[in-house]
C-alpha cells in the first residue's frame, strides 16, 4: 500500500510540474468529450434543419451560440448584443410560368433557366428549331435564317457525323470545336440576338436530380456589394431536358431520335419552325435579409487593446426545397462546438484569476457557404480596430478523419496558412502541438501548386488577406461533404477533443507571449 501511495505522488507531482511549465494544460481539461458531444448533437439536429443561410434553423443556431457565451459571462461586444447584423441579398433566376402548349414545365426539374434580366413575360407562337446550332462554313444550321427576337431550338452537345462516326465537320472522328469547346454554340447564336434560347443538354436531367433544390437556389451577396441592375441584358438561355425537347418536337411531328437521325444520314441541316403557343414568366428576383455574425469577447490584462478572433461558420446548406436536410456535422457545427470549447477553457482561466493577457474575440460566422460573406463582412466593418488583431484562428471541419488518413494515422490534423505571414506563428504553432496533443501535423494544403487552395477558401482568409497573421484547422474531405450523410455518428469525438486541446494551446501562446506574430512573410 505504501508502495501504491508513493507512485501515485509521484505521478501527482510530475503533473503538478508539468502544469507549473504549462499551465494551459490545466485549463484544456474544460475540453471535454461529454460537452463536445453535447454542443455537436445540439447543432447538428433535425431542429436546426442544417442551418441554413436565413433559414429557421440558422437563426435557431445563432441564439444558442449567443446563450452560451452569456453562460460562460463573455461580453457582448455589439453594443451590448452578442450579434453583428450581416444584411444579405439572394439573387435567383425565378420561373414564374413556363408553358408550351398549355403544358407546364418546373425550372429546376425539367429545365433551367439562365439570365440576368429583370422579371419579364415571354410569349410565342413559334418556335424555330436550328438543329445543333451550328454556324461554320462546312456546315451551318442557321444560314439563311432570320433569328433576331425569335425563340430557337438547339441541339447543345455532339455534332454531326456520318455513319463511321466521322464529324461532318473535320472529316475525321475527332470532333470539331463546336462539341468541344463550352458555350460556343451559345455564343454564336447570341449574335443573331434571340429573345430566348432552348438548349437541350444531354445530362440536365441527372444534373438536376444530384443537385436537388439547390439547382435554383441563386446566389447571394453582401447587400452593400450588390451591383446594379444590368441595363442591358443578355438573351435568355434555357437549359432543358430530353422530355421538354420531345414535347416541342412533337409538336412538329418529330422527335429528338428522328431529327439527329436524319441529320446524320443526310449530313444537311433539318432546321424548321414549330407552329406552338410559348409562354413564360421569368427573370432575377432579389430578396434581402440579415443573419448575423455571433460574437463574444473576453477581456485580456496587460495586453488586452491587442486581439486574437478565434472563429468558425455555424451555417451549412440547411433544408432544400424538397424537405431534405443537409446537417453539417463536420462542416462547421465540429468548428462552432470548438469556438464554444476554446471559449468556456479561457473562461475558466479568467475566473481563476489567469486569463489571457490579450483579449479574444470567439466569433461564429453568417453565410461562409454562400461565399465567406459573414467574415467579410466582419473585417469591412471589424467591431475591434484590425490593426490591433494580431492573429486569426479559424477551425472549419475538425470532426472526421479524411480519405488520405483513413487507413493510416488518425492522430492528424490539416495545419493550413501558418507560416503564410508569419514564420513566427508558424512556429508557435508547432510548439503548441508538442506541448499539448502531438499530432500529426499535415501541411499538403500549404503547397501553392495544391489544387484543393484551400487557403483561399475558408473565413481566415479574409483575416489574412487584411495582413492578418492567419491559421485554418482542418481534418479534411470525405465522401459526406456536403450530403444529407454528414452527420453526427460519424463524428470521431476522441480525435476531436485533441484537436480542439492541441487549437487551445495554440491559441494561449498566442495570447500570452510577450510579443504579437511578427508579419515576416509573404508566401503563396
Amino acid at each position: 500500500m505504501k508502495k501504491f501511495f508513493s507512485v501515485i505522488c509521484f505521478i501527482s507531482s510530475l503533473y503538478s510540474c508539468a502544469v507549473a511549465q504549462n499551465p494551459a494544460a490545466k485549463y484544456a481539461n474544460a475540453i471535454t468529450e461529454e460537452s463536445t458531444r453535447k454542443h455537436l448533437t445540439i447543432l447538428a439536429s433535425v431542429d436546426f434543419e442544417g442551418r441554413g443561410t436565413g433559414q429557421k434553423g440558422g437563426r435557431l443556431a445563432t441564439e444558442y451560440i449567443a446563450n452560451e457565451y452569456k453562460k460562460l459571462g463573455l461580453t457582448a461586444p455589439v453594443g451590448g448584443k452578442y450579434f453583428q447584423p450581416v444584411s444579405l441579398l439572394k439573387n435567383s433566376y425565378q420561373v414564374k410560368n413556363f408553358t408550351i402548349a398549355g403544358r407546364p414545365f418546373v425550372n429546376g426539374q425539367d429545365l433551367l433557366a439562365l439570365g440576368n434580366n429583370e422579371l419579364k413575360s415571354i410569349d410565342d407562337k413559334e418556335i424555330i428549331f436550328i438543329g445543333y446550332g451550328i454556324d461554320d462554313p462546312k456546315y451551318s444550321d442557321i444560314k439563311g435564317l432570320d433569328l433576331k427576337d425569335k425563340i430557337v431550338l438547339l441541339l447543345n452537345d455532339k455534332e454531326p457525323v456520318d455513319e463511321n462516326g466521322k464529324s461532318i465537320i473535320t472529316g475525321t472522328t475527332k470532333l470539331s470545336e463546336w462539341s468541344t469547346v463550352r458555350n460556343k454554340k451559345i455564343k454564336e447564336i447570341m449574335k443573331h440576338h434571340p429573345k430566348l434560347v432552348l438548349a437541350y443538354t444531354e445530362e440536365l436531367d441527372k444534373w438536376l436530380e444530384n443537385a436537388g433544390g439547390r439547382a435554383t437556389e441563386g446566389r447571394f451577396n453582401l447587400a452593400q456589394d450588390q451591383a446594379a441592375p444590368e441595363t442591358n441584358p443578355m438573351p435568355i438561355v434555357v437549359n432543358i431536358t430530353d422530355h421538354v425537347a420531345n414535347y416541342i418536337l412533337n409538336q412538329g411531328k418529330t422527335s429528338l431520335a428522328n431529327i439527329t437521325s436524319k441529320i446524320n444520314r443526310s449530313q444537311k441541316p433539318q432546321s424548321f419552325t414549330i407552329n406552338t403557343v410559348f409562354n413564360s414568366q421569368l427573370g432575377l428576383m432579389a430578396e434581402q435579409f440579415t443573419d448575423p455574425n455571433v460574437m463574444g469577447y473576453l477581456e485580456g490584462t496587460d495586453l488586452k487593446n491587442e486581439l486574437i478572433v478565434i472563429g468558425g461558420h455555424y451555417d451549412h446548406d440547411g433544408k432544400d426545397a424538397d424537405g431534405t436536410i443537409f446537417p453539417g456535422a463536420d462542416d462547421n457545427a465540429s468548428g462552432t462546438t470548438a469556438v464554444l470549447e476554446l471559449a468556456k477553457a479561457f473562461s475558466q482561466a479568467k475566473a481563476e484569476g489567469n486569463g489571457p493577457r490579450r483579449s479574444i474575440l470567439f466569433i461564429t460566422y453568417a453565410a461562409e457557404e454562400k461565399g465567406l460573406l459573414g467574415s467579410k463582412y466582419y473585417t469591412e466593418n471589424p467591431i475591434f480596430p484590425l490593426n490591433n488583431t494580431v492573429t486569426c484562428i479559424n477551425i472549419d471541419m475538425i470532426g472526421r478523419i479524411d480519405n488520405k488518413h483513413l487507413n493510416g494515422n488518425h492522430q492528424y490534423i490539416h495545419s493550413i496558412g501558418a507560416d503564410k505571414l508569419s514564420s513566427e506563428l508558424s512556429t508557435i504553432n508547432k510548439e503548441a502541438n508538442e506541448k499539448s496533443s502531438q499530432l500529426e501535423l499535415d501541411f499538403m494544403y500549404d503547397d501553392p501548386k495544391d489544387p484543393m487552395r484551400l487557403y483561399y477558401r475558408s473565413d481566415h482568409y479574409n483575416f489574412a488577406s487584411k495582413g492578418i497573421p492567419s491559421i485554418f484547422y482542418f481534418s479534411g474531405l470525405h465522401p459526406d461533404y456536403h450530403t444529407p450523410d454528414d452527420t453526427v455518428d460519424k463524428i470521431d469525438f476522441p480525435i476531436m477533443v485533441k484537436r480542439e486541446k492541441f487549437i487551445f494551446q495554440t491559441a494561449w501562446d498566442v495570447a500570452n507571449r510577450d510579443t504579437k506574430p511578427a508579419v515576416d512573410s509573404k508566401k503563396d
